[in-house]
């Protein structure tokens, strides 16, 4: 079962709001950056974060095989 990662953004906001951060903007375009490079990362490797798949393409931490063995 996987868990729900979607943000009500109305909720959201509002929570920001109520704290009242000095860095309101900075911290709101932090997330939604995050939120869109997590989903891009998602659709590259073929499976969500933490999740295993037999279809995943790639892992999330860079590593991928390499055919050519550079080690001396």
């Amino acid at each position: 079962m996987t868990a729900n990662t979607s943000i009500d953004p109305a909720v959201f906001l509002h929570d920001q709001l109520a704290q009242a951060s000095p860095d309101l903007m900075r911290d709101l375009l932090t997330t939604f950056i995050n939120a869109l490079l997590s989903a891009q990362a998602d659709s590259v490797c073929g499976a969500e974060y933490g999740t295993r798949s037999p279809d995943r393409t790639n892992s999330r931490n860079g590593y991928r095989h390499r055919d050519l063995d550079t080690r001396a």
